[in-house]
């Protein structure tokens, strides 16, 4: 018990952003740095009332210290701006690691199995072309046709993958990893558009399932990724028949057009017609500049923009399942909500 203590109060420190100074004096002064660091590394134990002085200066329910650990986190791989900071990088891992595991726990309760097989691991991706194959035989694995996908972010909940929304600045952008190394997840910033938002947990969705040849460089294994988030989008004849298969240049109309009807961001439509060399490079790289030449075009403000919905309800379906049919008292879901138990008790209305 005195590990499992120790552990959740330097999870629960890290989730808050404190260094032990920082936590020592939001306490009051109870307790020094030097004891929460003891704490940390199982030396003492804290008695009740420094256990509700640091619940109450971490903001989390008492018993969060005393939740055993059931999930493993490995293999988190961030998709990061330089701007962001160790402590928040920290703050965000543990972030996401505590929803996989509430994740994890909820679906226990209900026996439901999160094991997940990758559908594309016989393919090895080598180059685009095997990226856009492996597309195909995702697309009609998960029945999904070449129709315009409506909602990424429910499409991977639908098929075993754990999406987390973060609400964090823009330094943020995705990361995703495994979970007791069968149940991959996600996690994206919540504050991004939503055209960036499939964009992004699309690319995290190779980096996830694709097979790639050991060889290649990660830069490439990057750029395959991107390929493979545009192709999931615009599959390759859909591409074709929207544009033709050579272009000398695309006109702003057109890129709208698609960005509002596919919810793909338009450097990312740019970047797709490169690929399949319907524009050369040269082109592209000069649609670039003129994406970046004002604020607007390149945050995409002064584009049409996709109206969608990108989120999943599913954690909260689970939540409001287990709690309906008596799996889980009404104070575990409060806590595992993140809610006080009066609001939970509010919002969850029993037909």
């Amino acid at each position: 018990m005195k590990e499992i203590v120790a552990k959740r109060i330097k999870s629960a420190r890290t989730l808050a952003g404190l260094s032990l100074r920082e936590l020592s004096q939001k306490m009051e002064g109870i307790v020094s740095h030097n004891a929460i660091t003891k704490y940390e590394n199982g030396l003492m134990m804290p008695d009740s009332k420094v256990l509700l002085a640091l619940a109450k200066a971490l903001d989390v329910k008492i018993d969060y210290f005393f939740r055993p650990y059931n999930v493993t986190i490995e293999s988190v791989e961030f998709r990061k701006k330089s701007k962001l900071s160790i402590k928040n990088s920290n703050a965000i891992h543990q972030k996401v690691s505590d929803d996989v595991e509430k994740y994890i726990e909820l679906e226990g309760f209900l026996n439901i199995s999160s094991e997940f097989q990758k559908p594309v691991n016989h393919i090895k991706i080598h180059s685009g072309k095997d990226v856009e194959f492996a597309v195909i035989y995702l697309l009609d694995f998960w029945r999904l046709g070449t129709k315009v996908l409506p909602n990424v972010i429910e499409l991977m909940e639908c098929n075993a993958i754990k999406v987390i929304e973060i609400d964090a600045n823009e330094d943020f952008e995705v990361l995703s990893g495994w979970a007791n190394k069968t149940v991959p997840f996600i996690a994206i910033n919540k504050n991004y558009t939503l055209e960036h938002k499939r964009f992004l947990a699309l690319i995290e969705l190779g980096h996830l399932i694709l097979s790639f040849d050991r060889a290649l460089e990660a830069k490439t294994v990057k750029k395959l990724c991107h390929r493979f988030a545009g192709a999931m989008l615009i599959n390759e004849r859909t591409m074709f028949f929207l544009l033709g298969r050579s272009r000398n240049s695309i006109t702003q109309f057109e890129l709208e057009a698609i960005k509002a009807s596919y919810g793909i961001p338009v450097l990312e439509i740019m970047s797709r017609a490169r690929d399949l060399s319907i524009i050369n490079e040269d082109k592209f790289k000069a649609l670039k500049i003129w994406i970046n030449e004002t604020e607007e075009r390149k945050t995409e403000t002064a584009f049409k923009q996709y109206v969608g919905r990108e989120q999943s309800d599913r954690f909260k379906r689970l939540l409001y399942l287990a709690t309906a049919e008596e799996y889980i008292s009404m104070s575990k879901a409060a806590n595992m909500a993140n809610q006080d138990l009066a609001t939970f008790r509010d919002e969850f209305i029993s037909i």
